[in-house]
C-alpha cells in the first residue's frame, strides 16, 4: 500500500496527519457552494474564479458536478444559485444552531425596542457562534458576519460579554500564544490587552466595540447565564458610528435588560418581560 493510498483510507476523526489528508478539490468545491450562496443567484463562474482565484474551467468543472449532486442550480439567465440539497444542508444546521424559540422571542423584543439590527450567540462546540440576526430598519452591512460565523471572537463585543465571564484559564488556553488579528486600528492585538479588556467588561457587565471589528461600525453587548452561572450567550445590538454617540445609553439598557431575561427564562423556565408578572404566577398567587 502506497503513502497516498494509507492517507486516503485514514479515519476522518483522527487528526493525526491531518494536512496529508486535505482534498484541495473538496476544499475548493465548499468555497464554491459558500461563494453562489453568499452571492444570492448572481453568480457566475467568471465571478466566482475571480473571487476565489480559480482558473475559470476549474470554476465551471465544479459548478458542473454540485450542479449534478443537486447542491446549486443553473438559473435561466446563466447564474448559479444554491439548490435543493444545498438548501436541505443550510436548513438541517440552521435547525441544529438556532436559538430557541424563547430566546429568539428576546432577540425580537430587543430589535422592536431600538430598531437597530440585533443579534444572538452563543456556545456551539467549544466555540461561540452567531446563532440569530435581524436587520436594522436602516441598513447596515457587517461584511461576513453571517449566521454560523465564529471567528476573531478577540474582535466582537457578542463574544468579548461572553470571554470575560469564563474562568481565566480557559481564555488563556484559547488565545495565549496566538496571533490575534488587527481587523481595524481599534482591534485588540495583544493576549494582555485583550485580558484587560475582559476586565473592563465584568466591571461594566457589558462589552463595547468601536470600529474593532469593522470600520464605521459599533457595537454593545451583554451576556446571559445558565443556571449555574456560566455564560450561556450574548445579545448585540450594531449601529453605525454617527449614531452610536446619543443612542449608547439607551442601547447598553436594552441589551442589558434582553440578557436579564434570557438569564431568568434560563434559571426558571419562564419568559416574561422585566416587572411582568406571568398569568401563571399571578393566579397561583
Amino acid at each position: 500500500m502506497t503513502a497516498e493510498d494509507h492517507r486516503g483510507n485514514a479515519d476522518p476523526g483522527d487528526d493525526a496527519g491531518a494536512e496529508g489528508t486535505v482534498l484541495q478539490t473538496l476544499a475548493r468545491g465548499l468555497s464554491v457552494l459558500e461563494a453562489v450562496a453568499e452571492r444570492n443567484g448572481s453568480a457566475t463562474p467568471k465571478s466566482l474564479a475571480r473571487q476565489l482565484g480559480l482558473k475559470q474551467a476549474t470554476c465551471y468543472h465544479l459548478l458542473r458536478t454540485l450542479r449534478a449532486e443537486g447542491y446549486v442550480i443553473r438559473l435561466p439567465g446563466g447564474q448559479f444559485d444554491v439548490g435543493p440539497r444545498g438548501l436541505a444542508l443550510g436548513k438541517n444546521l440552521s435547525a441544529r444552531t438556532a436559538p430557541s424559540p424563547d430566546i429568539a422571542a428576546i432577540l425580537a423584543r430587543l430589535h422592536n425596542k431600538t430598531g437597530e439590527t440585533a443579534y444572538v450567540c452563543g456556545w456551539f462546540h467549544g466555540t461561540i457562534l452567531h446563532q440569530q440576526v435581524i436587520s436594522g430598519q436602516q441598513s447596515l452591512i457587517v461584511k461576513n458576519l453571517d449566521v454560523g460565523y465564529v471567528g476573531n471572537m478577540h474582535a466582537r463585543a457578542s463574544c468579548q460579554a461572553i470571554l470575560a465571564y469564563l474562568p481565566t484559564s480557559r481564555v488563556t488556553t484559547m488565545f495565549e500564544g496566538t496571533p490575534l488579528t488587527k481587523l481595524t486600528d481599534n482591534t485588540i492585538g495583544t493576549f494582555d490587552d485583550l485580558l484587560e479588556e475582559l476586565g473592563t467588561i465584568r466591571r461594566r457587565e457589558y462589552a463595547l466595540d468601536i470600529e474593532a471589528f469593522a470600520i464605521d461600525v459599533c457595537c454593545v453587548a451583554a451576556p446571559f447565564f445558565d443556571p449555574s452561572g456560566a455564560p450561556a450567550g450574548s445579545f448585540t445590538v450594531s449601529v453605525p458610528v454617527s449614531r452610536f454617540a446619543r443612542a449608547r445609553g439607551s442601547l447598553v439598557k436594552e441589551v442589558r435588560e434582553a440578557g436579564a431575561m434570557a438569564t431568568h427564562l434560563l434559571r426558571t423556565g419562564r419568559l416574561s418581560p422585566p416587572g411582568v408578572t406571568p398569568p401563571s404566577e399571578a393566579a397561583a398567587e
